[in-house]
């Protein structure tokens, strides 16, 4: 029950705009209790139940009336499909309109013969305005297959509805992921899960649409939100990068964020030009990505989108037997999620963004399972400098997040006989230069993360002279300058280990 749409917002109208979801129940309860009451009450012996429908088509009314006034300062943010509003907006008011005169003609009908004629039909019209105006704020709110995106086969092919391709927990397979096109088929389903119901045809946030290629490049109220080639200061990236409960991370709060591996195949398409037309095979997919879209494809080989026909990784290249499902399930109770890499590995990705109350007393839950852990994802954990002695002892562990923890450089000194490790992550923790120099002893590492540490340009410098080709992504760090006495001092020192 959407009024006007104004140009402008203040704090105050959006402050009471985002209760109007709130409200809106009332009126719709209220009023389909007394339209089912008055239809109940002329059977014989519900006679009783008359008295009581009045005051609720009062009270119905009062609060359709609030709900509007609550919808116009909600309308005023600019957020919404025009035509969907209009629609949604009129409707509203008939709502309140036609349940003022409902009251009225209830309380006065006893000597009127028209307001007894007229009052069913209204109570009729007022439920059929109750259920368009509902489903049309529905729209705006979750989109327009909102109501029949979950059709189960084979009801789906029945009514016409297309093949089922998104959904929580849900991951669409890719038949041939050399010939598939990144953007349509990689990025959209992603977007489409996380990003498309707050920036779509009906509810237009921040002046962003992302349903549609040429949108999602146009941006929004603040331009454009992606820097083709550079991921590092696109608007897009920084955003899911923040922590979750920084009032800018995208998507908000309580929705579901993007997995570290979305973010990594974002930033590669950005990366690669951000192009909407080019195919995987052709933007040669790095040893980072490589492992993502096998899981896309269901296992299927991207040797052939490789230089040489290298591997993805050595770790792959050995076996391992399968976890046990009831120490699998011990995990999944405490909300980790715990996924295969691949169909035809034992490996598994272990992943603890729902489950943050891990801490130092709790990682031995992964003990029993550290054979088959290739990527572990920890970030955001109450785990110390403690818990990666345990995790030291993982034979194959290949990646390694440890972002927004207490982790320092006495943790990574512990990490040096990890051979299998090519990604770490320690944005945002205690690690310096000291740390960073431990990890040159790990030979195989390709990839680090130091953005928000303690990390300095000299520190970076002399990693990369022991490890020519680790990449290092310190964010706009990257861009201080440094001295070249400290770069020295830090080389001898790395070199030296």
């Amino acid at each position: 029950m959407i009024l006007l749409q104004t140009n402008t917002s203040s704090d105050w109208a959006m402050f009471f705009g985002h209760f109007h979801p709130v409200v809106v129940h009332l009126p719709i309860g209220m009023l389909m209790i007394a339209a089912i009451l008055e239809y109940i009450s002329h059977k014989k012996g519900l006679e009783a139940l008359q008295p009581a429908i009045t005051p609720i088509l009062w009270w119905g009314m009062i609060s359709a009336v609030i709900s509007c006034i609550f919808g116009y300062l909600l309308s005023s943010s600019g957020e919404y499909n025009e035509s969907t509003l209009f629609w949604h907006q009129w409707m509203g008011i008939s709502v309140a309109l036609i349940s003022l005169a409902a009251w009225y003609m209830k309380k006065n009908w006893q000597n009127d013969e028209t307001m007894k004629k007229v009052y069913i039909p209204s109570l009729f019209v007022l439920v059929i305005l109750l259920t368009g105006t509902g489903h049309l704020g529905g729209n705006m709110t979750h989109g327009e297959d909102y109501l029949y995106a979950y059709t189960p086969e084979p009801f789906r092919s029945i009514a016409g509805l297309p093949p089922h391709t998104s959904g929580k927990g849900t991951v669409r397979k890719i038949e041939n992921i050399e010939q598939a096109l990144v953007y349509q088929d990689v990025i959209a389903p992603m977007m489409e899960q996380k990003c498309w119901s707050c920036h779509n045809a009906n509810k237009i946030k921040g002046q962003l649409r992302m349903d549609k290629p040429e949108l999602l490049a146009n941006g929004g109220e603040h331009g454009a939100i992606f820097k083709a080639n550079d991921p590092t200061n696109s608007e897009m990236i920084k955003r899911v990068l923040l922590d979750m409960n920084d009032e800018h991370h995208m998507p908000p709060k309580g929705k579901n964020p993007l997995t570290e591996q979305e973010i990594s195949l974002v930033t590669w398409w950005i990366k690669n030009g951000a192009k909407f037309d080019i195919k995987v095979a052709q933007m040669k997919p790095d040893d980072k990505i490589k492992p993502i879209l096998v899981a896309l494809a269901g296992g299927a080989s991207m040797e052939n989108t490789a230089s040489g026909g290298e591997t993805i990784s050595p770790v792959f290249n050995e076996k391992v037997s399968v976890a046990s499902e009831n120490n699998i399930k011990k995990l999944t109770d405490l909300n980790v999620i715990v996924m295969p890499v691949s169909k035809d590995q034992n490996y598994l990705d272990v992943n603890f963004i729902n489950a943050r109350n891990l801490d130092d007393s709790k990682i031995n839950l992964l003990s029993n399972i550290s054979e088959q852990i290739v990527w572990l994802k920890l970030g955001s954990t109450q785990i110390t400098d403690k818990s990666l002695s345990e995790i030291s002892k993982y034979p194959h562990l290949n990646r390694l997040n440890l972002e927004h923890t207490a982790i320092t450089d006495a943790g990574i000194t512990q990490l040096k006989n990890l051979k299998y490790l090519e990604y770490i992550n320690l944005f945002d923790t205690k690690v310096t230069d000291v740390g960073i120099a431990e990890l040159a002893k790990l030979k195989g590492l390709k990839k680090v993360y130091c953005w928000q540490t303690k990390v300095t340009i000299a520190g970076v410098n002399a990693l990369k002279k022991a490890l020519p080709n680790v990449e290092i992504d310190m964010g706009w760090q990257d861009k201080l300058p440094m001295t070249d006495t400290s770069t020295k001092v830090l080389e001898k020192k790395v070199v030296a280990k």
